[in-house]
């Protein structure tokens, strides 16, 4: 029998146009996980089904998207301007999510997948970096995603740390939201020079990690190791 992890991965939704609605997921996610050695698995929207789901995955990969989550779900009362919400999707996720942190099945979430992790464990988020963040970088970076946007300062003593090896990442960025602050027991492990955060993780769990760039671009050396590491993890 082959030892290749399942591994399930969210995905976006597409309307409108005059189709039918589809799931929509780009094909380099899958081709990490696989590359990892895992077996990639797509996850529609059955959050009533998100538990068994989970039971039968070995890991999450939370995917991003353009969308944003419903500040209510982080206590904001008020809804910047530039907020976009798939709620079907977020619900499905935060769902998924909370199943696999129940189970302490490891959980990797990228860009809008690592905001709505940190908010699952208790953190609240920006919701527009530019009105938020004096001074702050070019998060939607205008260059395109297979280049790093800017560079991101990784902890000591993280697993983020022990992943890439080194105090410094070049990172591509494509998110105008970011984890504001963090839940109990989560821990930041990447900041950008503008001090938004840029990586979480819970390291009471075997492996709950998210990062604010798409390391499925493999940018850096760093980038596939992270894939690399989370798959392993899945085994």
């Amino acid at each position: 029998m082959s030892n290749r992890p399942l591994i399930g991965i969210t995905v976006d939704c597409e309307e409108g146009g005059g189709r039918l609605p589809s799931y929509a997921l780009r094909q380099n996610y899958c081709d990490v996980v696989a590359a990892g050695g895992g077996i990639p698995v797509l996850l529609p929207y059955t959050a009533d089904a998100a538990g068994e789901c989970l039971a039968r995955i070995d890991g999450l990969l939370l995917s991003g998207g353009d969308f944003d989550i419903d500040p209510a779900h982080f206590g904001d009362e008020k809804r910047h301007e530039s907020v976009r919400t798939k709620d079907r999707r977020t619900d499905f996720e935060f769902a998924a999510a909370r199943a696999a942190l129940g189970r302490d099945k490891p959980v990797l979430g990228i860009c809008g997948g690592q905001q709505l992790l940190n908010v699952a464990l208790g953190g609240t988020l920006i919701q527009h970096i530019p009105d938020a963040v004096p001074g702050a970088l070019a998060h939607e970076q205008p260059n395109p995603r297979d280049q790093p946007g800017h560079t991101v300062e990784v902890a000591a003593d993280t697993l983020l740390r022990r992943i890439v090896g080194t105090h410094e990442l070049a990172v591509n960025s494509a998110h105008h939201q970011a984890a504001r602050t963090v839940g109990r027991g989560v821990a930041i492990n990447a900041r950008a020079t503008d001090g938004v955060i840029e990586g979480i993780e819970d390291r009471r769990r075997r492996f709950c990690l998210g990062v604010q760039w798409h390391p499925e671009y493999l940018v850096s050396a760093g980038d596939g190791a992270i894939l690399g590491a989370f798959v392993d993890s899945c085994r």
